[in-house]
């Protein structure tokens, strides 16, 4: 198991390019709050760039409040990213939904 205690230094570059090459899915579940997500075990070629973005969310993110929760938000390109806040290693999802305002 990996530690990620280190400051991550993933660019933003390598960000966007890992943004369009993994799958989106819509959240049915809740479409009451448009949003989507990707998995971390839909490539798992991919898993230490996920990781990494993860940790750039959190370490380079704004916290923001939603339905009494806070998480950690990072915006890219008309897009506001987030987790669900469990360690990086136990993370599974990266969430995003339209950003009506830009960073």
């Amino acid at each position: 198991m990996r530690i990620f205690a280190e400051r991550c230094t993933m660019q933003i570059e390598a960000i966007k390019q890992y943004i369009l090459s993994v799958r989106w899915k819509v959240a049915a579940t809740m479409p009451q709050i448009p949003h989507e997500y990707t998995l971390k075990e839909w490539d798992k070629t991919k898993i230490d760039t996920f990781n990494a973005f993860v940790l750039h969310i959190r370490q380079n993110g704004y916290k923001q409040s939603f339905m009494g929760n806070e998480y950690v938000y990072f915006d890219v390109d008309g897009y506001k990213y987030w987790t669900m806040g469990a360690p990086v290693e136990e993370t599974i999802l990266i969430n995003r939904t339209k950003n009506k305002l830009t960073r």
